[in-house]
């Protein structure tokens, strides 16, 4: 009798992964698990397996940005007269998978460092006069996130539209307390993808949002890696995260706009996305800005695989050089091999990473790469002063990226992401001078590092957890 039941659990269960279609090493992982815990795999599963998410989109939004889709290459070729073919093919990737055209900015300026980012970030909150927009992953209650949250009570006091919307997972430690004042003010507040039971039977535990936007009167935009918490000033803390952040101003203000609305429609539960009655303050039309810059979302709800695809397009396009600096790395097969391959026909590729990031497995994982990328030309330092979380990628002379994504399957795969893509001279050049300052801070990982059997071992096992980190 035992054997039938496992039979029929294991055929159940069999059936249902296939039919998710994920990745084949995934699906066998998944398979070879839940046979092994009779009965019990199916609650595992449920809870904790891949799921598929779908979201109606705002129609207004997306004709909007479709009827400038068309002016994507045209634009890019006016703003960098030198770019290439392939730097054009990237831009038009972007346009396809994430459907967004490349814009321009106006100004485009990189925070180093919590401190100023935060402090360019109440500025622009302060001034703002129509609406202020927010969108973290984490947003603490502690000094910094106070700060920020009493200048947007005090705009919302004014009259100014707030909205506010956090993980619910990254920002566990909000209380309805914190953000009461907000809402008695006029502001809203909404969290995204509550843990608990709420449309949907299932929770969703491992589809976060893990984007970082701030837009204040659809003019001035802010996108990066810095969270709003204590951990990442150094005036607060000494030990405080070493991260980046780019404020914009400018036309492409309107694609994270974009971003947020849907998110924020998404969040409140709408059976179908509801459009905002003034649209046309939120999404102003605006000059044409001298920068080139391109917005780049990705999220569980669309399989294309925007980020990741444009990560490794930009990788396959270079012809100089490849500097990516990330907290995580824990790269997928196609990541890995552009990344070898770009080294290996001398493309100067290197690796900046912490050498301790707040999460032991991943550091450990991510250790097990550095021999195949040292041995095939790669550079591979680990950044020592503090934790690194920093996200960005410098190609040849006239690409960069910034954003939220980190380097691995979960940024990849999982999140929802946002990242802004700089083609010309101007970010890539601020990027490449903050690549080699905190070269300063890092030591060069040497091939071959002698390491006893366990910590290879751990670092071999932790391997094995990649697509799951």
């Amino acid at each position: 009798m035992f054997w039938l039941i496992w039979s029929v659990y294991a055929l159940v269960i069999g059936v249902w992964v296939l039919l998710q279609r994920s990745a084949p090493v995934a699906t066998l992982g998944w398979l070879l698990a839940l046979a092994a815990l009779p009965v019990g795999g199916l609650g595992v599963y449920y809870f904790f397996g891949p799921q598929r998410l779908k979201r109606l989109r705002n129609k207004r939004l997306r004709s909007r940005k479709s009827s400038r889709l068309r002016m994507s290459a045209a634009r890019l070729r006016e703003h960098v007269p030198a770019a290439t073919v392939r730097l054009q093919q990237v831009a038009r990737l972007v346009s396809r998978t994430a459907d967004f055209p490349v814009s321009s900015a106006e100004r485009m300026d990189l925070l180093v460092g919590g401190d100023r980012t935060f402090d360019s970030i109440l500025a622009a909150v302060r001034a703002a006069r129509h609406h202020v927009h927010l969108e973290y992953y984490i947003f603490e209650p502690d000094r910094t996130g106070t700060a920020l949250m009493d200048a947007l009570v005090e705009r919302a006091r004014a009259g100014v539209k707030v909205r506010m919307l956090v993980d619910s997972m990254g920002s566990k430690k909000i209380r309805r307390k914190f953000y009461a004042p907000l809402v008695e003010a006029g502001g809203e507040f909404a969290f995204f993808h509550p843990s608990k039971i709420g449309r949907r039977l299932r929770p969703v535990i491992n589809f976060r949002t893990h984007r970082k936007i701030l837009v204040c009167d659809g003019k001035v935009g802010f996108t990066g890696g810095v969270n709003i918490t204590d951990e990442e000033d150094k005036r607060v803390m000494d030990c405080a995260y070493h991260d980046v952040h780019l404020r914009l101003e400018g036309p492409v203000v309107n694609w994270l706009q974009t971003v947020f609305l849907e998110d924020w429609s998404y969040a409140l539960e709408r059976s179908h996305p509801v459009e905002p009655p003034d649209l046309d303050e939120l999404l102003p039309d605006l000059a044409e800005g001298q920068h080139a810059v391109q917005i780049v979302s990705s999220g569980p709800d669309n399989r294309l695989e925007a980020i990741h695809r444009a990560y490794v397009a930009a990788i396959n396009a270079a012809d100089a050089r490849v500097w990516l600096t990330t907290p995580y790395f824990v790269p997928t097969e196609a990541a890995m091999t552009a990344l070898t391959n770009a080294a290996l026909r001398g493309v100067d590729v290197q690796l900046l990473v912490p050498e301790k990031s707040d999460s032991f497995i991943v550091t450990m994982a991510a250790r097990s790469y550095f021999d195949e990328l040292i041995a095939c030309g790669a550079k591979v330092y680990e950044y020592r002063a503090r934790m690194l979380h920093s996200k960005t990628l410098v190609v040849d002379d006239c690409l960069a990226i910034i954003g939220t994504a980190n380097f691995d399957h979960r940024s990849f795969f999982l999140n929802y992401e946002v990242c802004a893509i700089g083609y010309g001279a101007k970010l890539n050049g601020d990027l490449a001078t903050q690549f080699v300052l905190d070269l300063e801070n890092a030591r060069l990982v040497h091939y071959e590092r002698k390491q006893r059997f366990f910590p290879r071992l751990g670092d071999s096992v932790a391997r094995l957890c990649s697509p799951l980190l």
